[in-house]
């Protein structure tokens, strides 16, 4: 245990003095060790010095790219693709209250542009990985599943990726209802399961929760199908 000694305080006898002595000889020798290091960390850094600062002048010069990339390149993009979107958002929703070949038309616009303008197959590609890049691979997956065309429209909308409460469970349903159409049931029941638990809400969950307890029924498993009838009338009543 530590023993605190006052100003001015003698020890007791040789017994004490010793400890005493021991207690200054211990310390001396942890300055002294500290002395040292601290002499050999300058030494290294008086020897290095020139390498940090190019390291020092390298971070900052990469920090500064990066914030100039973010605020010359990406903003400006992000800005000019997302206005590019106006366009083929014309014709897709004007597509939704047409019918027949006149839907199939305007979906077409949409999808490949007119009068110079980008439709989404070009906003998706010359943009990609931007947000409207992604968003434009939505649109034309949906357009291509609403034109029956559903090899393509599971192939736009597996590269759209979002985290929105219900536009990622949406995506993944569509992929479902495509596989449902070309007749592969096993394939519909997984994405209707991952559109279900994609997030959890009141609208999704529930529509592709009793999705894939139909598809289930008619692939033959029952008990799938019983526990996910079950899960929405608990859930979802």
């Amino acid at each position: 245990m530590a023993t605190y000694k006052k100003r001015g305080y003698k020890p007791k006898d040789n017994k004490e003095q010793q400890l005493a002595e021991e207690t200054q000889s211990t310390t001396a020798e942890v300055f002294n060790t500290l002395d040292e290091t601290a002499s050999k960390s300058e030494q290294w850094i008086e020897k290095n010095s020139k390498a940090l600062f190019i390291g020092l002048i390298a971070i900052v010069v990469l920090v500064l790219a990066v914030l100039g990339y973010n605020k010359y390149i990406v903003e400006p993009t992000e800005k000019e693709a997302s206005n590019e979107l106006a366009f083929p958002r014309k014709y897709f929703n004007e597509a939704a209250t047409a019918a027949g070949v006149n839907a199939d038309s305007l979906l077409v616009l949409g999808l490949e542009g007119a009068d110079g303008k980008y439709g989404f197959l070009d906003i998706a590609d010359s943009y990609s990985g931007t947000k409207a890049g992604n968003i434009a691979n939505y649109y034309a997956g949906v357009s291509y599943l609403q034109m029956k065309k559903y090899d393509k429209a599971i192939e736009y909308l597996s590269k759209f990726d979002s985290d929105d409460e219900m536009l990622g469970s949406i995506a993944l349903g569509a992929i479902g209802d495509a596989f449902a159409d070309l007749d592969q049931a096993t394939e519909a029941l997984e994405y209707y399961e991952k559109a279900a638990n994609k997030r959890s809400n009141e609208f999704t969950t529930p529509l592709f929760l009793f999705k894939a307890a139909q598809t289930a029924m008619n692939l033959k498993k029952f008990d799938k199908a019983a526990s996910l009838f079950t899960k929405i009338r608990e859930n979802y009543s």
